[in-house]
């Protein structure tokens, strides 16, 4: 656990940066994933930093009191704000008063606090797909009013709106994922404290280039499949499930068969399609996450970076020459053909 009592026993808070951490309307399924951090693990990642971790509503061990009295110093400008993380979606319901999330103890919304606490913030992150795009918490009729930080969904806007701008000139960084990987949050802590954070390091909805730019197609084990469009048909088999299965992997930004979850995994090395959840609005694809909607029998999800003509193209010389230990593996759930050992041959 991580200390934070009085304001006054907090040390010398003009040394290093200070990092504030709420929690709003999501799962927690983020903070989770940080404790995973590993190499070194979160506090210890955060202390090589120079990060004072002001409070965290499940590490730290302040009262309730001692947290407002925090809250206070910051607005009042006797602590810096420096680092201003939020995890989950903006809940701006009923009617746009905020009412749904009262932050406990203080009275007040919790969006009525990010607005303030943001107005002060040197840099201020979006933890989660929730808390960059709106997550699931916008599903239906959105009931809460949820939205993200400065995008609700595709559009910017949200709680801060889009022309908001931390104390150090950037806007809200969106560290999305549905959880977000922990190396994904320490990376971009490292880039902003150590100022090699700009515009030019986001991408188009304001994600982190050094995992955004990435592909979870690239380094997926199941790339041979997909190469000879050797697919699964059901759950457990070993063929690529872009075809059949609703794997969203080619069009997924994210690193995560690169930078593999807990040293080993990720969703498609564990047999789940990729669901493209560092998307805004992938919480609503338009049909059953594991099923591939088609058009006259073409995947309409192709990857983004490939005319359909062309993919129809290769998909049709690639089945042709699909060899016959992928096209027997890939509707298996075990392996029943291993490759052949090629062995040289002897000049007589």
């Amino acid at each position: 656990m991580i200390s934070a009592h009085t304001p006054s026993s907090f040390g010398d808070l003009s040394e290093g940066k200070n990092l504030l951490w709420l929690q709003s309307g999501g799962c927690g399924g983020c903070s989770m994933s940080l404790l995973c951090a590993e190499s070194p693990d979160i506090v210890t990642t955060l202390e090589l930093m120079g990060v004072n971790l002001l409070w965290h509503p499940s590490l730290s061990e302040a009262s309730n009191q001692e947290f407002q009295q925090l809250l206070q110093d910051i607005l009042q400008d006797k602590i810096s704000l420096d680092l201003l993380c939020i995890e989950g979606a903006m809940l701006q319901g009923p009617s746009g008063s905020g009412r749904f999330h009262v932050l406990g103890g203080t009275g007040l919304p919790m969006i009525d606090w990010v607005r303030q606490l943001a107005g002060k913030a040197g840099h201020t992150l979006a933890i989660g797909s929730c808390a960059a795009f709106g997550g699931f918490d916008t599903g239906q009729d959105n009931l809460t009013e949820a939205t993200g930080l400065q995008f609700e969904g595709e559009h910017k806007g949200g709680l801060l709106g889009e022309n908001y701008q931390g104390r150090e000139g950037l806007s809200v960084v969106n560290i999305s994922g549905c959880p977000v990987h922990p190396s994904w949050v320490t990376e971009t802590l490292m880039q902003l404290v150590s100022g090699q954070a700009s515009a030019d390091t986001l991408d188009l909805y304001h994600r982190p280039k050094h995992y955004a730019e990435q592909l979870v197609h690239h380094g997926c084990p199941r790339n041979e499949y997909y190469e000879y469009k050797a697919s699964a048909e059901e759950h457990g088999h070993q063929g690529c499930m872009m075809e059949h299965l609703g794997c969203l992997g080619t069009q997924a930004h994210g690193d995560c068969n690169t930078r593999l979850w807990n040293g080993e995994g990720s969703c498609t090395r564990g047999g789940y399609a990729c669901i493209n959840c560092t998307a805004p609005e992938f919480e609503h694809p338009k049909h059953h996450f594991q099923q591939t909607p088609k058009l006259a029998g073409i995947p309409i999800g192709l990857p983004t970076d490939m005319p359909k003509a062309w993919f129809v193209a290769l998909a049709s010389l690639s089945k042709a020459a699909t060899p016959p230990r992928l096209k027997d593996n890939a509707v298996s759930e075990v392996r029943i053909i291993a490759p052949t050992v090629h062995t040289k041959k002897r000049k007589t």
